[in-house]
């Protein structure tokens, strides 16, 4: 099989969790250290915005709400609503335009930065990146509570009927990655700690989170006596350092893309393929016929 992209650690109890926000973060870095620079300056003056008077009518009006902020919970979700904005201009940070979770430019994070440089005020240029993900439809406003919902998986469920069944299985099968901190990360102070995940869950679906479930049902970290899979990340996949990078038994296989996005080797054929994923997919063919070359053998 194929685990593109699969940050299978995640089901260890003990694995580290505060890798995400950080890879999002160097994805940007990669462009320009300037880009992260300017981005957490525009949290820093949102925050000092937000606590002056008639601050969040001001915020509401740089992010073209279309219901305006009107407590300090509804600018904590405005800070959600950004950050799962660069989330996903991070996951699908492919080398063409897409439309896999929404209409995407070629190399969104590098349009992102360019947008967030260029312009003199750097809360609108948070404002402008956010909008490429938000806003491929040409909207003259946003409903933040419509757009992102808040869930037991800090990167975000998504929308719709698949992300109920996300929330509920980020409480009791997988314990999602932690919280932004601002200091290893360039994205605002939002914690997910356990306990704020527990009583999420409870509150929401009336679980506890079975954190040590997935490691005893599928042996989370121990994979040694696995076989026939081949694991393979992008190095600019923000789940990469959850996900098995180094092959544990001859019958394993692991394959590092270079400059590859979330599971781009899944995607088809493109013209703007990195070489890397070409090889990838090469490396993968060949895995697939020596498995069913071995099997035919043993028949």
């Amino acid at each position: 099989s194929i685990a593109a992209s699969a940050p299978i650690f995640l089901l260890s109890a003990n694995s580290k969790r505060d890798f995400f926000w950080e890879d999002v973060t160097k994805d940007f870095n990669a462009v320009s250290p300037k880009c992260v620079d300017r981005v957490k300056k525009a949290f820093v003056m949102m925050d000092v915005i937000s606590k002056k008077p008639g601050g969040l009518k001001e915020l509401s009006t740089t992010f073209a709400l279309c219901k305006p902020l009107t407590s300090m919970n509804d600018y904590h979700h405005l800070l959600g609503w950004i950050r799962n904005a660069f989330t996903y201009l991070a996951m699908m940070d492919y080398p063409y335009p897409t439309s896999f979770m929404g209409n995407l430019p070629g190399y969104p994070v590098k349009v992102a930065c360019g947008m967030i440089l260029n312009n003199t005020d750097a809360v609108k240029g948070l404002y402008q990146a956010s909008e490429i993900f938000y806003n491929s439809t040409g909207r003259l406003c946003f409903d933040i509570w419509a757009d992102f919902i808040e869930c037991a998986d800090p990167t975000g469920c998504g929308l719709g009927f698949n992300s109920r069944a996300w929330d509920y299985q980020a409480c009791t099968e997988i314990h999602l990655p932690a919280g932004s901190n601002n200091i290893t990360d360039m994205f605002p102070v939002l914690p997910f700690t356990n306990p704020i995940r527990n009583q999420y869950c409870q509150k929401t679906w009336g679980v506890a989170p079975r954190d040590l479930w997935g490691q005893a049902q599928f042996w989370a970290e121990n994979i040694k006596s696995a076989s026939n899979i081949v694991f393979s990340n992008g190095d600019l996949d923000p789940w990469h350092r959850g996900g098995v990078t180094q092959a544990p038994n001859p019958s394993v296989g692991v394959i590092m893309i270079k400059g590859g996005a979330h599971h781009l080797d899944l995607r088809g054929k493109n013209k703007d393929d990195p070489a890397s994923v070409i090889q990838a997919r090469n490396q993968e063919k060949d895995y697939i016929k020596k498995w069913i070359a071995e099997s035919r053998q043993s028949q």
